[in-house]
């Protein structure tokens, strides 16, 4: 090994990175934790040893202890202001040895744990949120863009048995279905779901802004009937009474027919408060259309509803060649009670009243 206490510091760390090199490209798995070591001595934040030690440790088994190298390496990396080309090759070779060590941590655990029992479609869902934390997931949560009520439940998607009441609005898909074949046949009536207000700034949201792409027939908005269009559809109207509409004067339930176009999408967004659930009823769903709320991505199937927390991160994808028409309707969460309603009611006309800036609440 080269002795280093004849050379200058950085001459010193220069020879002993080659050396490493040269004990890496040989599988010397000793020769390359020595020279990194020499290294780390001069200076233990150098990132280049910190790889090759990792690296020593992964040729031995260590694979938790070279993951802890690999990250000290990335982190000093993102810490040095230009790095030069062969210190971002190394810093790629220990990110894409990062990520596989942390594919097979996650592997383990879950093969593991599926010989003691986990089953992550029927076990503990918030079990099964901590193990996606614990293997590196991002965490999505409610993020409310105008009122955040506490202590309600992070779900993405709403259990099913605490909505039974969407078998009704289910068993009535055939009948809504004529209702919107009879909307379709007009496609006049559809307005991008989008819209220009004169009275607000202009917000183009990913290019949706009066884009027909996304666009809606709505039987009710903003709390409002529709009666031209609500009249046409009786059965759906019918199918929704057993729903417990989020009914806030002035502000919703909103309820439509929502066409994506062939090819559209709608980017990653988050609603604006976080007392309700939106609801899905897929009409007309052809291929490759999908929707994802935070970590869980679905797709949607005609007939097959669904109830959703629209502040958490979510978004649309229409990937087939035909257009995709969905019934969007919003109700209470479950956890609200019958006071917390009033309350909440209260709370938006006391906005009103007052004049203040408060938004429509959509869906």
């Amino acid at each position: 090994m080269t002795d280093v206490r004849s050379h200058d510091p950085r001459a010193q760390i220069d020879a002993l990175i080659r050396e490493a090199r040269q004990a890496r490209e040989r599988s010397d798995a000793a020769a390359l934790a020595a020279a990194a070591d020499a290294v780390l001595r001069i200076n233990p934040r150098e990132p280049r040893a910190l790889v090759f030690k990792g690296d020593a440790f992964s040729a031995q088994g260590d694979h938790r202890s070279a993951m802890s190298f690999y990250g000290a390496a990335l982190a000093q990396g993102r810490a040095t202001a230009a790095s030069p080309p062969d210190l971002r090759a190394e810093l790629q070779h220990a990110a894409a040895a990062q990520a596989e060590g942390a594919r097979r941590f996650e592997q383990g655990l879950r093969d593991g744990l599926a010989r003691r029992g986990f089953d992550p479609a029927t076990s503990s869902s918030r079990f099964a949120a901590s193990l996606d934390l614990m293997t590196g997931k991002p965490l999505y949560c409610q993020q409310p863009k105008f009122y955040m009520f506490p202590g309600l439940p992070q779900i993405e998607f709403q259990p099913r048995e605490t909505v039974a009441w969407l078998a009704e609005v289910e068993a009535a898909a055939p009948a809504i279905r004529a209702e919107l074949d009879a909307i379709l046949a007009e496609p006049a009536l559809f307005a991008p779901y989008i819209e220009d207000r004169a009275n607000r700034p202009r917000n183009d949201q990913a290019g949706l802004l009066g884009n027909d792409a996304w666009s809606a027939v709505f039987l009710w908005k903003d709390g409002v009937e529709v009666p031209e269009i609500a009249e046409r559809c009786p059965q759906t109207m019918k199918a929704l009474a057993a729903a417990p509409l989020c009914r806030i004067p002035g502000r919703s339930p909103s309820i439509l027919f929502s066409k994506l176009q062939a090819g559209a999408t709608i980017p990653p967004h988050h609603g604006l408060i976080n007392t309700r659930l939106i609801c899905h009823l897929p009409l007309v769903v052809p291929p490759d259309c999908w929707f994802r709320v935070g970590g869980e991505e679905r797709r949607w199937k005609a007939g097959e509803a669904w109830a959703f927390d629209d502040t958490i991160e979510h978004e649309a994808a229409n990937d087939s060649d035909q257009d995709r028409t969905i019934l969007i309707f919003d109700v209470w969460k479950p956890e609200i009670t019958a006071e917390e309603q009033d309350l909440i009611r209260a709370l938006f006309a006391t906005i009103d009243a007052s004049g203040a800036a408060a938004p429509r609440l959509g869906v």
